[in-house]
């Protein structure tokens, strides 16, 4: 059960998840000690699963994103992905409905690196088709 301080502590590590026990003992009013057990009980209980980073947008609009659908052996299917998870220019990998069985966003910094990552993509062991669509322009985000 996740109780009220414990929304709290959520909500400010979402918003800075490099935030000090300290600053988050001052913020919320609650000591230290109770901040730390809090966030133990939250990462072994699996709430918490990663701490983690947001890009700042001087760097994260110079990159250029692709969504490639991807038609794969079901056989190798798990193998793919795998290995598809290894890469570590793709950001995102999703099961999808449809005339595709895989959704990846890849992101390069240049089209010559972006190219490359696809070459390597598309020459994985059971990857039967794809289709890439380079982002060109985000118009909503969340």
């Amino acid at each position: 059960m996740i109780t009220e301080k414990d929304e709290e502590l959520l909500s400010i590590l979402r918003c800075n998840a490099r935030a000090s026990v300290s600053d988050i003992a001052r913020a919320t009013g609650v000591s230290r000690t109770a901040i730390q057990n809090r966030l133990t009980k939250l990462e072994n209980s699996g709430v918490i699963k990663a701490y983690s980073i947001v890009l700042g947008s001087e760097y994260s609009n110079k990159l250029i994103s692709a969504n490639v659908s991807l038609k794969v052996n079901p056989n190798l299917r798990r193998n793919i992905c795998i290995a598809l998870r290894k890469i570590h220019n793709i950001s995102h990998i999703y099961s999808i409905s449809g005339e595709y069985d895989l959704l990846a966003t890849i992101q390069a910094q240049t089209l010559e690196k972006l190219n490359e990552i696809l070459n390597m993509v598309c020459s994985l062991e059971g990857i039967e088709r794809t289709n890439s669509s380079i982002i060109l322009d985000t118009v909503f985000e969340k």
